[in-house]
Order: structure tokens, then C-alpha cells, then sequence
């Protein structure tokens, strides 16, 4: 296929006459030429196609466009596996003459909607579109913000038999006409059809549609972005143009990453298969699932499935200190995780006055104390029974002046039914390449507290331990709710990147996480986004936050499963989510899909 873009050239007549001497020189010579080697031994020229030696051409040109024309409309045409030349000729218009005639246009069309008022006719949509476009583009020329133009669009196909060119021209209509573009074919111009698709600048047809700049623009062709390197993994095919999305998260500026999308969109699935993909690349992996929708992944990956409820054999103590590292201050590791328990006591507690909360600090403070826990400390050599607990802090805040509400509002979680939950020591070791915190059993008024922690024991991890590492928070939005958690999660985002870890926010209330201000931050500290299908009441809030088109809009209200917009950085575009049979299997997110992989391992235990 042959892309040609010419600008106007007319030859002169004794441009003409002299170029036709030289020819019939060359003949009266019998001097061979190059192109005499590589001209057809012979043209024939048919109304409606012409005949290059064996092989016959048929020119079809565009005569109307729609009102509105989206980026890469015309990339279905361009990669198209048919033999064609395509040739754009773009024809600048003087901006004085179109301003004149648009206030022509202007006025007649004006004229005709006071003429049916008067009448008492309802009012004609038609003229009032027309009058506000015209309007538009006047203001937009008279700027400078738009040039106008005179564009003809020509296709030349190529097949061997007429009756191959006729179907080629068939499919090229029925593509172009789902889009509301037109084409004609250049009867009895068949000739100069063709020449106006060879290299030659000659626009022998001359067949144009008046254009502005910005739906002029639209039919640059090579516009669809390639997000392929040589290292990373398969997130998904190109909906553009068919190449592959390969990318590696840990080479932007940081290696976050958000997913927002609809209930039912493919979010978990598409997550789940970057997860199955990392791991085979050697990237360690935790996720806070609150609906045990990872279980089965970590079950075939060799993962650990740590569950977290009140009836859990699995505690985490929040009271627990991260090992120091040498370039690490320990004052510095003991003032952070006191200022985490407030953030998660403020969760726990409820509404915290000022004055309570400076009664929190120094109670938290004391209860270290009381284990002999100090900036002083070998904090290192401290075993997981030798911190704190709950209780501590409870009888602590018993015996201190300005604590007795707060000891009071501590109690159901020391010796009421959420007893177990917090007040325990850590016995949760994170070695799998790995591991799920599963919290869909946790009482609804608890699941943001238990992710609280969950993700201060993995900041602990994180800082202890330094390994490529993918942490991911499924329906944030919970977090989002409560500012603490807010906050720490925003946290970890700005930090995660020194320690080799991505974050992946995940969410279907993109109105709930968004609203929190720090939802926006987290986007914003994300290099990549990943946008699935969306529904109409959160697509213009998306629209906002991502500076998306129209047609991008339409896109994500459109989508199918799996499919949506990939952002790298600078760089986006449309994706379609593709996985193999097996990887299916390990991640499909199908409820009676699950069944019957569940039915099939009971049978293979029973046989």
C-alpha cells in the first residue's frame, strides 16, 4: 500500500510541449530509458476501471463526511490487507474569501429561522446546528485557531480481474459507510483517477470537500501509538493496530499503577493475569483481596493465602516496629509507626478531638515504654513477643489522666467480640513469591481497619525486605472513605518507588475514590492507568480527571469486557485484554466457570 500526500501543482503548457519534444526525441533515437524498462508494455482505458498490462485499477474518491469525525477513523482503510494507494490532496483556502462567504452562510441561515418564527413553525434543529457551527468556525478563523481547506481523498484498488477489484471496492464502501463517509467511483475519469494516485503531484481529478483544520486533522493515518519494548510483559493487544502491548512497569519514574472500571468490565481478570505474568518474570507480589477473588490464583501459583477475621488463627500486631536498616535513623522508624497507630486508632475510635488525640500520642508512647522500647532500643534484637499490644495501650490509657473515654471506646477491641482481631502478636511470615490477605470475612464496620493494617504490615515488609515487588489494593475505595487511610495509602505511593515496589489501586467507585483528596494525588503519583469499561454516571468525572476526547468517552462506555484505554506515561491507547487457554483457567473470575474447576478437582481427588 502507498500512502501519497500532495499539495496543488499545475504545469505549465510549455512545461508540457517541451517534456513531449524530449520524448519523441528520445523515440527518434532509440535510446532506452528507465522508463521504458519499467512502463506496462500496455494501458487500456474502461469507463468505470483502467487496465496497467495484466492488471486492472478502479479510483473511488470521498464526496461526504459527517458532521463530526473522530481520530484514526480512517485506519481500518490504511491497514486493510488489500492491494491500494491512497492520495490525500490538501488545497489551503484564503481565510478573507471563506470569512466572507461563512457570513453569507451566516446570514441566510439566520434569516431563514426568523422567517419560520414569524410563521410560528417549531423550531428546525437542523438550522439552529448549522447556525451555531458556523458561528463557531468563524470565531475559531478569525482567531487564527483554524485554518480552512479544500481536501479530496482518492482510492486506487488493484486486482487482476474486474470482477476482484468490484468486491475490493465493496469492502472498502461498507467500512467507509459504517462511518458515515460516502465514496463515488471516477466514472469516465478512470484515467485521470489513476494518475492522480501515482507520485506525481497532480491532482487530475480534482474532486474536493471543504474542511477545516481540526476534522482535517483527523485523517492523518499513522496515529495510533505502540507501547512495545523489549522488556516487560504482555498487558494486551492494540485495538489500533494489532501490535502487542509490552511494556515494563518498573522503567517509568515509578512503578504505580491504577485500574478504574466498572463492575463486571474484566478489572480483577486483567489484574490477576499481570499478576500470573509478573510472577513468571520473578516480580514477588502481595494483594489485599477483599472479596476472595484471588484464592484460586494463589492456590495454583504455589501463593500463601493468609485469611484475616475475627475467627483468623492469622494476627498482625499494629504495635510491631520494622527491622532498621544501617542508613536508617531509629528514632525516625519509631516516630512513623506512632504516627500509623494514630491513623489507625482514629479508624478504630471513631470522631478524635484534638485534646484526645494528643492524650493517643502520649499513651502510645508510654505503652512502648512499658516493654522497655525506646529510640535507645536494639530494635532488631526485639522478638515479635517483646512489642506491645492493644491491651497495653488500653491499660495504659485507663491510668492516665484525659483517657478514661478513650480506654472505654478501646475496650471491644481487648475484651469484646473484636478481641482477637487486633490483640494479638504477629504470627504471619511472608516468604511466597506470593501472598493474598483475604478480608471478605470481616465485619463491614472492621474490613477498613483490617486493610489498614494489612498494608502497615506490608510497608513494614517492604522496608525490611528489598525485592521487585507489586503490591495491590483491590476496591480502594474503601481506604478512599476514611482520611488516615487516605493518607497512608498516598503515603506509600510516593514512596514505594525506593523500594523497588509498585502499588496497583484498584477500584469500581471511581466517584468515591476520586472525591477523597488524595485520590486524585494517588493518580497523579500513578505512571500508569488502566481504564476498562465505565459507566455513564462516573464516565465525566473519568473525562475530567484524564483529559479524555469524545471519542475516547465513547470508547469506555462502549467497551467490551476487557477492553478499555492503556496509559503509559505520555503515551495511551485503546487495549484489548488477551489470555491464553491455561492462563484462563488459573484467572478467570466466570463464577460457573470456578464451579467447574472446582468440580474437577474433587473428581481427580476422588479417582
Amino acid at each position: 500500500m502507498m500512502l501519497n500526500f500532495f499539495g496543488k501543482k499545475k504545469n505549465k503548457p510549455e512545461e508540457k510541449l517541451d517534456k513531449i519534444l524530449e520524448g519523441e526525441k528520445y523515440y527518434q533515437e532509440g535510446v532506452s530509458r528507465l522508463e521504458d524498462l519499467i512502463a506496462p508494455a500496455a494501458i487500456k482505458v474502461f469507463p468505470k476501471n483502467i487496465r496497467v498490462g495484466e492488471i486492472f485499477a478502479q479510483t473511488i474518491f470521498v464526496v461526504t463526511y459527517p458532521r463530526y469525525l473522530h481520530s484514526n477513523w480512517f485506519s481500518p482503510i490504511v491497514n486493510i490487507d488489500m492491494p491500494m494507494d491512497i492520495s490525500m490532496f490538501i488545497h489551503p483556502i484564503d481565510t478573507y474569501d471563506i470569512l466572507k462567504t461563512l457570513k453569507k452562510n451566516a446570514t441566510r441561515v439566520e434569516s431563514q429561522i426568523h422567517i419560520e418564527q414569524e410563521k410560528g413553525m417549531i423550531r428546525d434543529p437542523a438550522l439552529e446546528t448549522a447556525a451555531k457551527d458556523i458561528d463557531d468556525l468563524r470565531d475559531k478563523l478569525q482567531q487564527g485557531t483554524e485554518k480552512f481547506f479544500r481536501f479530496g481523498l482518492y482510492i486506487t484498488v488493484y486486482g487482476e480481474t474486474e470482477k476482484e477489484i468490484a468486491d475490493i471496492v465493496k469492502k472498502v464502501e461498507a467500512i467507509l459507510e459504517a462511518q458515515l463517509v460516502y465514496v463515488k467511483p471516477a466514472i469516465f475519469k478512470s484515467e485521470q483517477g489513476f494518475n492522480s494516485a501515482l507520485p506525481l503531484a497532480n491532482d487530475e481529478l480534482d474532486v474536493g470537500t471543504s474542511m477545516n483544520s481540526a476534522p482535517l486533522s483527523t485523517t492523518f493515518p499513522f496515529v495510533s501509538s505502540t507501547l512495545s519494548t523489549n522488556t516487560g510483559i504482555l498487558y494486551g493487544i492494540n485495538r489500533h493496530n494489532n501490535s502487542l502491548i509490552i511494556f515494563d512497569r518498573f522503567e517509568m519514574e515509578n512503578a504505580n499503577m491504577v485500574v478504574f472500571a466498572k463492575s463486571g468490565s474484566g478489572k480483577s481478570y486483567t489484574v490477576k493475569l499481570e499478576i500470573l505474568r509478573s510472577l513468571m518474570m520473578g516480580t514477588n507480589v502481595i494483594v489485599i483481596d477483599p472479596e476472595n477473588e484471588y484464592k484460586h490464583l494463589s492456590e495454583a501459583v504455589g501463593g500463601a493465602f493468609v485469611k484475616i477475621s475475627l475467627n483468623s488463627e492469622n494476627h498482625i500486631n499494629p504495635f510491631d516496629l520494622p527491622k532498621v536498616k544501617e542508613d536508617e535513623d531509629p528514632e525516625d522508624i519509631l516516630r512513623n509507626n506512632i504516627a500509623s497507630l494514630i491513623g489507625l486508632l482514629h479508624i478504630m475510635l471513631g470522631s478524635i478531638t484534638p485534646e484526645e488525640d494528643s492524650v493517643l500520642d502520649k499513651a502510645i508512647h508510654e505503652t512502648y515504654a512499658v516493654r522497655d522500647i525506646s529510640t535507645d532500643s536494639d530494635l532488631n534484637a526485639l522478638s515479635k513477643e517483646a512489642f506491645p499490644t492493644i491491651s497495653d495501650l488500653h491499660q495504659v490509657l485507663r491510668n492516665m489522666e484525659g483517657g478514661e473515654d478513650l480506654a472505654v471506646r478501646l475496650e471491644r477491641y481487648t475484651e469484646g467480640v473484636f478481641a482477637g482481631f487486633l490483640n494479638n502478636t504477629t504470627n504471619i511470615d511472608v516468604k511466597n513469591q506470593m501472598t493474598v490477605f483475604n478480608v471478605r470475612d470481616m465485619e463491614d464496620d472492621l474490613r477498613p481497619v483490617a486493610m489498614y493494617m494489612v498494608m502497615q504490615f506490608i510497608w513494614g515488609e517492604m522496608r525490611a525486605n528489598l525485592k521487585k515487588r507489586l503490591v495491590l489494593i483491590d476496591e480502594a475505595w474503601v481506604m478512599m472513605q476514611y482520611e488516615e487511610a487516605a493518607s497512608f495509602v498516598f503515603g506509600i505511593a510516593k514512596r514505594c518507588r525506593k523500594y523497588y515496589t509498585g502499588l496497583t489501586t484498584i477500584t469500581q467507585d471511581v466517584n468515591d475514590f476520586l472525591s477523597s483528596r488524595y485520590g486524585k494525588a494517588i493518580v497523579t503519583n500513578s505512571s500508569i492507568q488502566l481504564l476498562l469499561k465505565q459507566s455513564p454516571a462516573s464516565v465525566d468525572v473519568i473525562c475530567e480527571t484524564f483529559y479524555l476526547t469524545d471519542q475516547e468517552k465513547f470508547l469506555l462506555l462502549e467497551s467490551n469486557v476487557g477492553e478499555g484505554i492503556f496509559f503509559a506515561g505520555t503515551k495511551h491507547v485503546a487495549i484489548e485484554v488477551v489470555a491464553s487457554y491455561s492462563e484462563d483457567q488459573i484467572i478467570t473470575t466466570d463464577p460457573s466457570q470456578i464451579l467447574r474447576v472446582e468440580e474437577a478437582k474433587r473428581e481427580m481427588k476422588n479417582e
